[in-house]
C-alpha cells in the first residue's frame, strides 16, 4: 500500500521520499551506519546487538558492503532492530542494483529471536520497499533446501518456487510486482 494507510500488521512505505527506516509493527528496518559495519568486521561488540549478533551472513555481507556502496542506499541491506528492546537481531537486504527488473533478497535473523515470525515480517517489508523502485518487477531468493524455514518465510510473505538451479539443493522462490499487489490487497 505504497503511499497509504497499511493493513493491520503491515508496514508504512513512501515512495515520495527516501526511506531511511521502514517500520513494521515490531521491527525497524534501518540502515547499516559506518561503526556498525566496522565492528562487524573488526569482531567487536556494540551494545544495542543482541547477544548472538552478528551471524556468519551479517559478517559477510558486512565485509562485502565496501565493494558495494548501493548495498548502503536507500534500497540496500537494513539491520533488524526489535522495536521493544531496541536491540539488532539480525539482517536483511536487497542485492541492488536489480538486473532486467529483478532483484535479489537476502535475511537472516539471530537463533535467540528466531521463531517469532520476524524474519517474515521483515521479508515482506522489503519486498514493499523493492516495489516501489519501478526498475523492480521481481523479488527472488536463492534458498537451501536444508532451511526449510527459510523457504516457509518466503511462502508466508507471497513468493512461490520458480526453479530448481543447477546445484540441486537450492530452490528459488519469487514474487513479482503483481503478485504483491494481489497479496496485500487480499489481506
Amino acid at each position: 500500500m505504497t503511499g497509504s494507510f497499511p493493513r493491520s500488521g503491515a508496514c508504512f512505505v513512501s515512495s515520495i521520499f527516501p526511506v531511511a527506516e521502514v517500520v513494521t509493527e515490531r521491527l525497524v528496518l534501518r540502515r547499516w551506519t559506518r561503526a556498525e559495519i566496522d565492528a562487524v568486521i573488526a569482531g567487536g561488540r556494540l551494545p544495542h546487538w543482541a547477544v548472538d549478533f552478528p551471524a556468519e551472513g551479517d559478517r559477510v555481507v558486512a565485509g562485502l558492503m565496501p565493494d558495494h556502496p548501493a548495498w548502503l542506499a536507500e534500497y540496500g541491506h537494513r539491520l533488524v532492530v526489535e522495536r521493544g528492546s531496541g536491540l539488532i537481531v539480525g539482517s536483511i537486504g536487497l542485492f541492488w542494483p536489480p538486473s532486467s527488473g529483478g532483484v535479489e533478497i537476502g535475511y537472516g535473523i539471530v537463533p535467540s529471536r528466531r521463531g517469532h515470525g520476524y524474519a517474515t515480517e521483515a521479508a515482506q517489508a522489503l519486498t514493499e520497499l523493492a516495489f516501489t523502485a519501478p526498475e523492480v518487477h521481481t523479488v527472488f531468493a536463492k534458498v537451501e533446501l536444508s532451511n526449510p524455514a527459510s523457504v516457509r518465510v518466503l511462502e508466508k510473505s507471497g513468493f512461490r518456487r520458480w526453479t530448481t538451479p543447477t546445484d540441486e539443493n537450492v530452490v528459488e522462490l519469487r514474487v513479482t510486482r503483481a503478485e504483491s499487489d494481489d497479496v496485500r490487497a487480499s489481506g
